[in-house]
């Protein structure tokens, strides 16, 4: 999705990540029937009937739909190859919610009448070729870094279609991802971390814990010593 970013001139990742929280607990953010495409349907003068979109609309959910199937696609191959347990386990989850995400993004773009990519783009088939050539500590690596670069890039996206879309579903749709989008990225800066030896092992593990352990008693603190009389 390298190559979208460039036109669509999104600011920093820092800045739009504070923009699009207040934006979300504010509700979601105004349409932008400026970006109208000429000969959209309008409820009245200037204002889009529903269901509407604009190209903000058209080119958000069409990037977002490649990535997420690359989302898929390289979670799954995370479960097949990889050797460390909390790679593993965050192909997995990667897994579970994107396929959610995918499944809401289908019947949003169904309903606005804007067709969707068969699967990733060549951007990310070139990533997963690449990841399938290596193995071990490299693949672990390779993967976590390429997640990384990925939810910052989503988080923008998502951050781009609040402020600049039109239809209220998809800008609905980009309010409620985006906190998760982020602790996505939080979770595979703390595996990188750990995986380059730069954060202690308890930073990744803490936010892992959850996700493979969720019913877990929570550790017994041994008893106070007894105070002599």
């Amino acid at each position: 999705m390298i190559h979208i970013f460039a036109t669509i001139c999104v600011v920093g990742l820092t800045t739009s990540i504070v923009m699009a929280q207040t934006r979300h607990s504010a509700g979601v953010a105004p349409g932008n029937p400026a970006a109208m495409s000429p000969g959209t349907a309008q409820s009245a003068p200037g204002m889009p009937a529903p269901n509407q979109t604009n190209n903000s609309d058209r080119t958000f959910i069409r990037a977002l739909a490649a990535g997420g199937a690359a989302e898929v696609e390289a979670g799954k191959l995370a479960g097949r190859s990889s050797g460390d347990a909390m790679v593993r386990q965050f192909g997995e989850h990667m897994v579970q919610d994107h396929s959610k995400a995918n499944k809401q993004l289908t019947d949003l773009a169904a309903a606005a009448g804007i067709p969707l990519p068969s699967g990733p783009d060549a951007e990310h088939r070139s990533m997963q070729q690449q990841l399938e050539r290596v193995h071990g500590a490299e693949f672990d690596l390779g993967y976590i870094r390429a997640q990384v670069v990925d939810h910052q890039q989503t988080a923008q996206l998502l951050e781009y279609e609040i402020g600049s879309g039109e239809d209220a579903g998809l800008k609905a749709f980009a309010s409620e991802t985006l906190p998760v989008v982020l602790e996505h990225l939080a979770l595979a800066q703390r595996i990188n971390a750990q995986l380059t030896g730069a954060g202690a092992p308890e930073a990744a593990l803490e936010v892992t814990a959850p996700m493979t352990q969720p019913n877990a008693a929570a550790p017994q603190r041994p008893p106070p010593a007894a105070k002599k009389p």
